[in-house]
């Protein structure tokens, strides 16, 4: 890329100011991408915030000396700035080359230059060291993953009996389980908490047959984290330390907040009237969802974990940990597809696959927390990497510029997501989508609640409205900033039959896309947003 192009590209980004008002709510049962929301953006990419310029700091090793990796720095520091993220750090794999990168201050009210040291929670990203962690267990010959999850976890039960017996632990992995998959009960900082989360499933609806239907399932991912428990006789921190961390030499991955004292830690910032705050409360995490997102890690750690999973499955001792075919088998025979924020080919085991409109596959994690937005995406083919962690609710704007949109692919890998053009529909092609459409999900507290979103035409595309319902819904209105009983405007544009880009309250498009997935007598039967199912009621 040019000097000309990247200064016209930086001038755009920081160009697209206008205030933004009002605190960002959101609960801890919210992570992991877990919105109900149309569109993944905390603050859209035409929304700015008040934040000052960003600053680039120590600890980092690579130059920028080469055009991509001047405009990936530029577009890092517009991206602070404008979506007020006080904190980030950057790692690329690029050409053989290593780059790490920290910016910003790790704490706004205490400020600490971020470095590539700088531990952040990585959210989901976690489930790719449960993966792994698994993987090493199948080359011992003590788990099977196409063996029954009751083969590890006798008495293992979800609501629907069929499924209890049936489920593998693939399924589990690949995001097919088909139960509801968004419980974030908190059974406290005991050994045991995993064991009682994974207890307390008895009683999770079962929304689709297990294998048939890909939906995005964290309880699943706790299911295969007590299966590590069971196996290896120990706690899954310990084993996944034991198996995967240290061999590594990951010295900056924790799962306890007491395991990082002495580490430069990334402060949880919220983001209110444009400004970043810090937001202390959002930092905890229930150590029942450890095995789904419970990672504490460095951008530099990161960075080593793609290169582990673009190599030869060799530590960088030279101890072999996994085979070159467990490694691919990790990112390939994917699961059931559809789309999570991207468009999917299916999980593979615990990675997202994604394909691209020049073929090569994309291989993608990420993780949402409040106050803690990271992306992790590698191109296999290309021997690319990239990763990005950041401290604030800011973060998941910068997140999608870089990690779902084209840009970076583009300029570092020559990749693209399939091609998507919004088209006007039809009265007629519409009317098959009209209706409501109900999630649920399980709090903090073991509280059922209920989102309800209801699509009608217009102007041949869907717009809507979200509300929280049930007893327990005023949390979740407020995480969607709006009262108990209000309603949020949502929207999509479809591309292709059952695939839409998802639109702001403004109509225009925030760069994710959704799907519809049909029933076995062909009508609509389920909206797939943010991966998750929303069941369609039409009466």
């Amino acid at each position: 890329m040019n000097e000309d192009v990247l200064s016209a590209e930086s001038d755009a980004v920081r160009g697209a100011s206008s205030e933004h008002g009002g605190a960002m709510r959101w609960s801890r049962r919210g992570f992991l991408g877990a919105t109900a929301a149309v569109g993944c953006s905390t603050i859209s990419p035409g929304q700015a915030a008040a934040a000052p310029p960003s600053t680039v700091q120590g600890g980092g090793t690579g130059t920028t000396d080469t055009s991509p990796l001047r405009a990936l720095d530029a577009k890092i520091q517009a991206g602070m700035h404008t979506y007020a993220i006080p904190g980030a750090a950057v790692g690329v794999l690029w050409e053989g080359q290593e780059y790490v990168k920290g910016y910003g201050v790790t704490n706004v009210d205490h400020p600490v230059p971020v470095d590539g040291d700088t531990v952040f929670r990585v959210g989901s990203t976690t489930k790719t060291f449960t993966g792994t962690t698994i993987m090493r267990l199948v080359e011992r010959g003590s788990v099977d993953l196409d063996s029954p999850v009751r083969r590890y976890l006798a008495d293992f039960a979800v609501a629907d009996p069929y499924a209890s017996a049936q489920v593998t632990v693939r399924q589990l992995l690949n995001h097919s389980a088909g139960w509801l998959g968004d419980d974030y009960q908190d059974f406290g900082p005991g050994d045991d908490a995993l064991a009682r989360f994974v207890a307390s499933m008895a009683r999770l609806p079962q929304l689709a047959p297990p294998g048939e239907v890909f939906a995005y399932n964290n309880a699943a991912l706790c299911v295969a984290g007590r299966i590590i428990e069971a196996v290896t006789g120990t706690t899954y921190e310990a084993a996944v330390r034991t198996l995967v961390i240290d061999p590594l030499g990951l010295g900056h991955s924790r799962f306890s907040s007491d395991e990082i004292v002495g580490f430069n830690v990334a402060a949880s910032h919220d983001v209110v009237d444009g400004k970043a705050v810090l937001e202390p409360s959002f930092w905890p995490q229930p150590r029942s969802l450890a095995p789904t997102g419970g990672l504490i890690s460095s951008v530099r750690d990161q960075l080593n974990w793609a290169r582990f999973h673009l190599g030869d499955g060799r530590a960088p001792d030279g101890t072999r940990l996994l085979s070159e075919q467990s490694l691919e088998q990790m990112r390939s025979r994917p699961g059931p597809g559809g789309t999570l924020v991207v468009e999917l080919d299916g999980m593979g085991i615990t990675w997202m696959l994604r394909p691209t409109a020049q073929g090569p596959r994309i291989v993608q994690h990420g993780g949402t927390w409040p106050g803690q937005i990271s992306g992790f995406v590698v191109v296999p083919s290309r021997g690319f990497a990239l990763t990005l962690l950041t401290n604030s609710q800011g973060g998941t704007a910068l997140r999608d510029e870089l990690f779902t949109d084209d840009w970076a692919l583009n300029l570092f890998a020559g990749v693209t997501n399939l091609p998507a053009t919004a088209r006007s529909f039809s009265g007629a092609q519409l009317a098959p989508y009209e209706g409501s459409y109900i999630a649920q999900r399980i709090n903090e507290e073991g509280a059922m609640e209920d989102t309800v979103i209801t699509l009608t035409r217009h102007n041949g595309r869907l717009h809507g409205t979200q509300t929280v319902q049930g007893p327990s819904s005023q949390a979740a209105a407020e995480e969607m900033d709006t009262g108990q009983g209000e309603s949020s405007d949502v929207g999509v544009a479809f591309y292709r039959t059952d695939f839409a880009l998802d639109l702001d309250p403004d109509g225009q498009p925030v760069g994710t896309r959704s799907n519809f997935v049909r029933g076995p007598d062909g009508k609509v039967l389920w909206w797939r947003n943010h991966g998750r199912l929303h069941r369609h009621q039409t009466g």
